[in-house]
């Protein structure tokens, strides 16, 4: 394959954040292509056996088992670390596999994690139940206490792990702060940066160690496929990272990473259009709930430090119905347009009830704890006409009585 300007970093990092959506990391064959080309192939010949030998011992570059690498997996990991300002990125199956992979990757028993409340249900099962499972102590705080996190710290903590904006609460935790606490403790900070995006924040930029996506979300962004990402250092890669990705199989489909290219080519149009529709949502719903949330909102509390972070408030929003579950069932059951579904960032706007589908695996007293209550709706905000959606929700919240 010929090797494009898409692969020098050094001139990609120069470009600007939609050039390098569209271009970095491109490689065509001879046919010349203009589409990237997807590679359905689980394996690759060799001219000779030294070749081979050279390939798997690492004195030759070049694919081997697309469980390892793959050229389009490899044109989308590359697009992903130039946008995100890493050394490396690894493609996962799924945006949780991102996240099991970034914990169990350099984590040994022994060692501690400290990681905040308000994370995607499935996170907190990870910190709560499997983790523990294999001799690794967790500690689970407030993330918007810097003296919680302070306190959490043992001799033995390697890791703090957080999510911000959190789903699907919005809770916003300081990234430069707890990277700071991170580092004098000797630790790590990984960072689950779902539903900003790398459009609107870029946590290695303030410190943190590792990003990890499921790029299931605004990436594809159209409901299409399953994905994950994690971002690192090269030196985190080659010590913890790609044993454990090269051993376990965790790796992205080439056809998966095929869609997620051609999402990367969108995303940022994407996220500032649905940005533009949360805003005006968040707005509108503002002025009949009271507790509304959506970092453009001046009664956010932490909207300060969350837009110093992200360069706009984002495409959720989230707000809690009085009446609880029964008045959510209703609004839900009202709406038109929206869809209701599990999923978010994509280009259909989706109503979310967090309590009974996303986070229901968590006991009753832990959801609680992280503010989610049966009334709570989690707002994906889309790409339809943003007039459209506000008539739908209006006549949704008349129905159900607010």
């Amino acid at each position: 394959m010929k090797q494009r300007a898409g692969l020098d970093k050094s001139l990609t990092s120069t470009w600007s954040p939609q050039t390098q959506m569209v271009r970095a990391g491109s490689m065509r064959s001879d046919f010349g292509e203009m589409s990237e080309a997807l590679f359905l192939t689980s394996a690759f010949t060799y001219e000779d056996a030294e070749q081979a030998e050279a390939r798997f011992d690492g004195r030759a570059e070049g694919f081997t088992y697309s469980r390892q690498t793959n050229p389009t997996v490899a044109m989308f990991e590359h697009r992903m670390a130039v946008l995100e300002g890493a050394e490396v990125c690894r493609a996962t199956g799924t945006g949780m596999a991102a996240m099991t992979a970034t914990l169990l990757s350099s984590l040994r028993a022994g060692d501690h994690v400290v990681g905040a409340r308000a994370l995607f249900g499935s996170c907190r099962w990870l910190l709560d139940e499997l983790l523990p499972r294999y001799g690794i102590e967790t500690t689970v705080v407030d993330g918007t206490d810097m003296n919680a996190w302070k306190a959490a710290i043992r001799p033995n903590t390697k890791m703090f792990f957080t999510e911000t904006p959190a789903n699907p609460t919005l809770e916003i935790v300081d990234i430069k702060a707890v990277a700071d606490l991170a580092h004098n403790a000797g630790a790590l900070l990984a960072v689950d940066n779902v539903f900003a995006t790398p459009v609107l924040q870029r946590p290695m930029e303030l410190g943190a160690d590792l990003v990890a996506y499921s790029t299931t979300k605004h990436i594809d962004g159209q409901g299409r496929c399953l994905g994950g990402a994690i971002l690192c250092s090269k030196a985190f890669d080659e010590e913890h990272l790609y044993p454990y990705y090269r051993h376990t199989g965790c790796a992205m489909s080439p056809f998966n990473a095929w869609v997620m290219l051609k999402g990367l080519e969108t995303l940022g149009l994407r996220v500032h259009a649905m940005c533009d529709n949360a805003e005006k949502m968040a707005a509108f719903i503002a002025e009949r709930v009271k507790d509304t949330r959506h970092p453009t909102l001046a009664s956010f509390e932490q909207q300060n430090l969350a837009l110093s972070q992200m360069e706009r408030g984002g495409t959720m929003v989230a707000f809690e119905l009085p009446g609880g579950r029964d008045q959510a069932f209703k609004f839900m059951n009202s709406l038109q347009i929206v869809d209701i579904s599990n999923n978010l960032g994509d280009s259909r706007s989706i109503a979310t009830h967090p309590w009974s589908t996303t986070h229901k695996a968590l006991s009753e007293e832990n959801r609680l704890e992280l503010g989610i209550t049966p009334g709570l709706i989690r707002f994906s905000v889309g790409l339809e006409d943003g007039d459209d959606l506000v008539q739908d929700v209006a006549q949704a919240l008349d129905k159900a009585g607010v």
